[in-house]
């Protein structure tokens, strides 16, 4: 387990994929994200495909991260793939996919398979493959299923949350629960209301690789605490 508590805050940063998916994000909403990415030291900025590609700054090791079938994963999982290799092919490192979370619910943990094998089919290695699997609306013993479903699949990460669920985000069981499941296989990544770092080191003492963050400059120390926009 990370020794969380004594991360510094570039450390911290390298943990963070600096977000925005808000529906009325602009160009220019975007460009500022990349700057603070870059300034804050974050790992990858995560933004809606449509707002792909980016304008990163050469000579900065930023990655590109995008959404796919975001945020309802209620979409053909032809169109998550076509959706997936446009945004690879405009630039993003990585893509974040929502699965079916009512396949789930129903127990057909094939069907779910079967949707990222078809994303991991249309943007395979070197990409890397993130799965959310929207776990505050699922039980225990479904996170354990939809987690081994995503590993079999061939997923690099098991993801927590899109942060628009009325469910809720992220929570310190979830986190446990998919790290011990994963059993490092594949790794974790938290997402939804981590606006602190006492959040954010809670996470990743839980097990998280990753985080989502929407307050990155929060969570870093650099600004107050606000409240923020519905996702992350």
């Amino acid at each position: 387990m990370t020794n969380a508590p004594h991360l510094t805050a570039a450390q911290l940063a390298r943990y963070i994929d600096h977000t925005l998916l808000k529906p009325e994000a602009t160009a220019a909403d975007v460009a500022a994200l990349v700057a603070e990415g870059v300034r804050l030291g974050t790992y990858s900025v995560c933004v809606s495909p449509s707002m792909l590609p980016l304008a990163v700054p050469e000579g900065s090791d930023l990655k590109v991260a995008a959404v796919t079938g975001f945020p309802s994963g209620k979409h053909l999982s032809q169109v998550k793939a076509s959706e997936a290799a446009l945004a690879v092919s405009a630039g993003a490192d990585e893509i974040d996919m929502v699965i079916d979370v009512g396949a789930a619910k129903e127990g057909r943990f094939g069907d779910v398979r079967s949707d990222i094998e078809a994303v991991r089919a249309a943007v395979p290695a070197p990409t890397v493959l993130k799965v959310i699997i929207e776990s505050a609306a699922l039980t225990d013993e479904e996170i354990v299923a939809v987690c081994e479903a995503a590993v079999a699949a061939g997923a690099d990460f098991v993801k927590t949350s899109t942060g628009f669920h009325p469910t809720g985000g992220a929570s310190v069981h979830a986190v446990e629960l998919m790290a011990k499941t994963v059993a490092g296989r594949a790794k974790v990544k938290a997402s939804g209301g981590i606006r602190t770092r006492e959040d954010a080191l809670a996470m990743i003492a839980a097990g998280a690789d990753r985080l989502g963050v929407s307050a990155s400059a929060a969570v870093l120390g650099e600004a107050p605490q606000t409240s923020g926009p519905a996702g992350y």
